[in-house]
């Protein structure tokens, strides 16, 4: 049975779950949820589903907000929950706030550019990509359009691609196939050079065909399985996968071996 790692999804804490998803679901038209937002759903999603180790994004929408979700992340962090927390781009403290992150163990940071209202290639980032690679953490970024947000480039291929010249140590895991709604581009900046590329939120908007044909070009060694639980079913996220008709060894790199790697460094 092929093992699997989810390297995006998402919870919230217990006190906070309800009013969370509430919010979430009513800022994006047609978005629904398929579990509550609780890590309890999640975790029983993954045991339904063969899923041995979920990567759980937190997005810190204040400066404020560091501290209880850097609390929460050291709370849940297990063998089978690794928590992303989060900083804001805002925060006088960033890249002290990185620092942090790093001492603590976890494996890297999640940001949002809409959430957190940037531009990745802002150069008033360049200090906290720097503390990033200073850190060996990983950065998961949001990228490409949000669908709950109007459609100004803050994350588009293009500009990721000018990130990675000036950051080629940067360990970006691009999510949504490279950039929600903006796979042409992924395809003109971003296939074959060294940046992770992860499935989440992608298969069920691409042309089947387009989808094969970015995993098979890009590198093999940076391609990764996402979901976005809760707000994708893990199982049809499996399935959309499985209905590519990619070969076993591109599957064992996308569903655990890469993944796997990650995790262990």
């Amino acid at each position: 049975m092929q093992q699997i790692i989810d390297f995006h999804t998402h919870a919230f804490p217990e006190a906070l779950a309800e009013r969370a998803m509430r919010q979430l679901v009513s800022e994006a038209e047609g978005v629904v949820a398929w579990l509550d937002g609780r890590l309890s759903s999640l975790l029983a999603s993954m045991d339904d589903n063969n899923i041995e180790t979920s990567v759980l994004c937190s997005i810190a929408t204040r400066p404020e907000q560091f501290e209880p979700i850097f609390k929460w992340s050291r709370e849940i962090a297990s063998e089978r929950i690794v928590p992303l927390p989060s900083v804001h781009p805002d925060d006088p403290r960033a890249v002290e706030r990185i620092g942090r992150i790093a001492e603590a163990g976890f494996k890297g940071v999640k940001m949002h550019p809409y959430y957190q209202d940037f531009c990745v290639d802002d150069p008033a980032l360049d200090p906290l990509y720097t503390a990033m690679c200073d850190h060996n953490l990983m950065l998961t970024l949001h990228t490409g359009f949000d669908i709950a947000f109007e459609r100004v480039e803050k994350a588009s291929p293009r500009q990721i691609s000018t990130v990675l010249d000036r950051f080629a140590q940067l360990r970006l895991i691009t999510t949504h196939m490279g950039g929600w709604q903006q796979w042409d581009q992924v395809e003109r900046y971003l296939i074959g050079r060294p940046v992770y590329m992860e499935t989440s939120w992608s298969l069920e908007y691409l042309d089947a065909e387009q989808a094969r044909r970015m995993l098979q070009n890009h590198p093999r060694q940076f391609i990764l399985f996402g979901t976005d639980s809760p707000w994708t079913d893990q199982a049809a996220s499996i399935r959309a996968v499985e209905k590519l008709n990619l070969s076993e060894s591109l599957l064992e790199h996308l569903f655990y071996t890469n993944a796997r790697a990650l995790l262990k460094d």
